[in-house]
């Protein structure tokens, strides 16, 4: 008879497992049935897409450079948000601290060759791009803190400013000589650009960069005091001051360090994808890497293969149009489903938007 609590618990707990990882896979099963049932309304078959959209990321070394590629600004630009998330805020800014820090590092590159060594013009163009970033950040942090303003309206608000000013640059003083068009400014000298692996896109630096940027973040939100304060101010500023926590200065910490690892990403975009500032120079990855770590219920743990898979995609839906003559929005198409039925999964009703982070 004293087993039988024992076998009960045990029980209960199998029963609690099963419905968790139910929870888990709902949004994924959802999403999925949603987007083949938009492929069969569409006259494709769900498998024929699934195909397309593998061979289109790792049909060849090229294309899976690619993916790899675009997952390194994701991570950067998804440990970033991490830190304002941990801190209870909804950061739609990063978009614009990416794209200031493209802008940072192409003034840097412009200012600095050939007066300095390519090494060093390189490292100071990056570090640029984090200072771009941390000051695009702490100027929505200060909104935020000081005059009040909803994080979410003052990022989108200096998303527009951002994008504003990669314009005026790209049409006005940095203008290629002769021309103003959607192309950019003139290419940085090759001397400039970050080293690839065999002739592909895939730059080791940022891959590098962003991978020890998330394990970074992993640690400081997790093993370290400031991960705990930014944990108490997200869960309540005003019981955190009480503590003794600063909760305005966690929040524009928070904001600061999202805005550097932005920057970075905005840097290396420069550096090792376009080697210019073009107008679409964060190919919308910022917003990307949002959703990443939103359906990563902001677990540092899960924002690498969610970014993977979302790169993958990305990369990947190019080939529809060419195999399947669909339009390569479909991978948006999945990857809003998945983020929308995360939200709306009963699990993140119950954890009121503020999941655990690492």
């Amino acid at each position: 008879m004293s087993s039988d609590p024992a076998a009960r618990r045990s029980a209960t707990a199998a029963r609690r497992g099963a419905v968790s990882l139910l929870l888990r896979l709902a949004p994924l099963a959802l999403a999925f049935a949603l987007v083949a049932g938009l492929c069969a309304l569409l006259g494709a078959s769900p498998a024929a897409v699934a195909a397309g959209l593998w061979q289109g990321a790792f049909g060849s070394t090229d294309r899976a450079a690619r993916v790899l590629a675009t997952l390194a600004p994701l991570l950067l630009c998804g440990s970033g948000l991490l830190f304002t998330f941990r801190a209870g805020l909804y950061h739609l800014g990063v978009e614009g601290q990416f794209v200031l820090g493209a802008v940072c590092a192409t003034g840097a590159a412009r200012a600095l060759w050939p007066h300095l060594p390519a090494g060093a013009v390189v490292a100071l163009c990056v570090g640029a791009g984090a200072l771009g970033g941390v000051l695009w950040g702490a100027l929505t942090g200060a909104l935020h803190t000081r005059v009040r303003v909803s994080e979410i309206f003052a990022g989108l608000g200096m998303n527009f400013v951002a994008q504003g000013l990669v314009l005026y640059l790209v049409f006005g003083p940095w203008k290629r000589p002769g021309v103003a068009s959607m192309a950019g400014t003139e290419p940085l000298d090759g001397a400039l650009w970050l080293s690839t692996l065999g002739g592909t896109d895939l730059s080791p630096v940022a891959l590098l960069l962003g991978v020890l940027s998330l394990l970074g973040t992993a640690v400081v939100l997790g093993r370290t005091h400031l991960g705990l304060r930014l944990r108490a101010v997200g869960l309540s500023p005003p019981a955190a001051e009480v503590l003794g926590v600063l909760a305005a200065r966690q929040v524009l910490l928070a904001f600061a360090v999202s805005g550097a690892l932005a920057g970075v990403a905005g840097a290396l975009q420069v550096l090792g994808t376009f080697h210019r500032l073009i107008p679409s120079v964060s190919s919308s990855l910022g917003f990307l890497s949002l959703l990443v770590v939103m359906l990563a219920g902001r677990r540092a743990a899960l924002v690498a293969p969610i970014a993977l898979f979302f790169s993958a995609l990305n990369v990947g839906s190019l080939e529809l149009p060419m195999t399947l003559g669909m339009e390569s929005s479909l991978a948006g198409v999945l990857q809003g489903a998945l983020v929308l039925f995360a939200l709306l999964s009963p699990r993140a009703a119950r954890g009121g938007g503020r999941s655990e982070v690492a």
